[in-house]
């Protein structure tokens, strides 16, 4: 797919320029309306910052490369924590602006990067911030999604955070995120981007268990039960050796 120069045409224009507009917006609809690559954990990542600090450091927004780097290798807030070199975020740069996924601007000694997530997927600013979270902490809940995007934008309440992720889910042109199967131990169920794919093995294969599991909800109580009665035949397993170790040894035997 060839690179889209994206610019910003005057509201006045001659007829030529209306005409490059409008061509220029078809375009656009027509990767919109196709779909999307599967990303790599280090595309979604530098999708993810660049849509983050756009709300958290406007004044240092669009990024350099330097800037970049460092949110992609932060320590906090990332999910998984990544070592990436600055060819290697240059290299994936340059993957998301063939999808028109980032615009590239040049000024002053060193270029800058935005992204373009809302124009090309179709989705508004809402459903961006939890977009973001999950790219760049991996799954959560609903809950932890709206604390999560605080700085982002500030959800009402659970039930909104819960309505934009269903139409996200369940968009025409392919749901950008699942909900994943609940834990054991957990009130709520977990959910995923799917911007780099479905869900991974191990999740399947945790949801064919749950939903061949009996039904009704695991409590924490039914849990911290479950691991004293552990503890407790661990502790009476330790007794018996040592009373057999003690016996071998009177008997005068090996206790192997």
């Amino acid at each position: 797919m060839g690179q889209i120069q994206l610019r910003v045409v005057p509201m006045i224009m001659s007829g030529a320029g209306l005409y490059t507009s409008r061509y220029a917006s078809l375009r656009e609809r027509s990767i919109m309306s196709s779909i999307l690559p599967v990303l790599s954990l280090l595309e979604t990542r530098v999708l993810g910052v660049l849509a983050e600090k756009q709300r958290t450091v406007p004044d240092s927004y669009p990024l350099t490369l330097n800037s970049l780097v460092s949110g992609c290798n932060q320590k906090s807030s990332r999910d998984p924590i990544i070592e990436a070199s600055e060819s290697e975020v240059q290299a994936a740069l340059d993957s998301l602006r063939s999808m028109s996924l980032i615009v590239e601007t040049s000024g002053g000694r060193a270029s800058r990067y935005g992204h373009n997530i809302e124009r090309v997927l179709h989705i508004p600013t809402q459903s961006t911030a939890l977009l973001t979270m999950l790219m760049l902490r991996g799954p959560q809940t609903a809950g932890e999604l709206r604390i999560n995007c605080e700085r982002l934008h500030k959800f009402a309440d659970i039930a909104s955070v819960e309505s934009f992720l269903a139409e996200l889910a369940e968009r025409a042109a392919g749901g950008l995120v699942v909900e994943l199967a609940r834990q054991p131990g957990s009130r709520e169920n977990r959910w995923m981007h799917l911007l780099s794919g479905a869900p991974a093995i191990e999740e399947r294969a945790y949801s064919s268990v749950a939903s061949a599991a009996p039904s009704g909800d695991v409590t924490v109580g039914e849990i911290a039960a479950l691991k004293a009665n552990v503890a407790k035949l661990e502790a009476e397993v330790s007794d018996l050796r040592a009373k057999m170790d003690k016996l071998c040894t009177e008997l005068g035997v090996s206790a192997s």
